[in-house]
């Protein structure tokens, strides 16, 4: 059964990346490059807080932007999903939200088949060629889900998701 939404709920903030998926989803999409390894190498510093979010993903896009959106879409469509945060944040849809750096045409699929809103680093085409607009910064996403009068509790599994971690009302380091 579904529990209804009420303003004295809080809004769940789950990070996506190894939380709501069972995988990675970057270095998924390397493999169709031949670069898994690589890619894995530069998710994982920037997960354990090596290298700085932005800046890494900064790289790991214009590793990956070659790939035809409509490619990178059905590959993200086939991550598999954790079955009890999926069916959790379906049956909360307006208590939900997805804050990942992930690319919104990229990760589009996903958002889609949870239906919750979701906060992502955003992106255009310019004469063809896949351009990164911004880059979603996590604190200033809890921010905004705060401005609503409810509590918020993040859940993520990596240093990426300090910043929302540090605003939360709650925090659920996942994994």
């Amino acid at each position: 059964m579904a529990m209804a939404s009420s303003s004295l709920s809080p809004v769940f903030a789950f990070d996506l990346d190894g939380t709501i998926t069972t995988r990675e989803i970057l270095p998924v999409l390397a493999q169709e490059l031949g670069l898994a390894q690589e890619m894995a190498l530069l998710t994982r510093l920037t997960l354990d807080g090596t290298l700085d979010f932005a800046a890494s993903f900064s790289l790991r896009f214009a590793v990956l932007r070659s790939i035809p959106v409509r490619r990178v879409q059905e590959i993200v469509a086939e991550i598999p999903l954790n079955a009890h945060i999926a069916g959790f944040i379906q049956e909360r849809k307006d208590d939900c939200a997805i804050l990942s750096g992930n690319l919104d045409c990229w990760v589009a699929p996903l958002v889609d088949r949870l239906g919750c809103r979701a906060y992502l680093s955003t992106s255009r085409l310019e004469n063809g060629l896949l351009c990164l607009d911004n880059i979603l910064d996590k604190g200033e996403a809890v921010r905004e889900l705060l401005r609503s009068g409810r509590k918020v509790a993040a859940i993520g599994e990596s240093a990426n998701d300090l910043p929302m971690f540090k605003l939360a009302d709650v925090r659920v380091a996942f994994a």
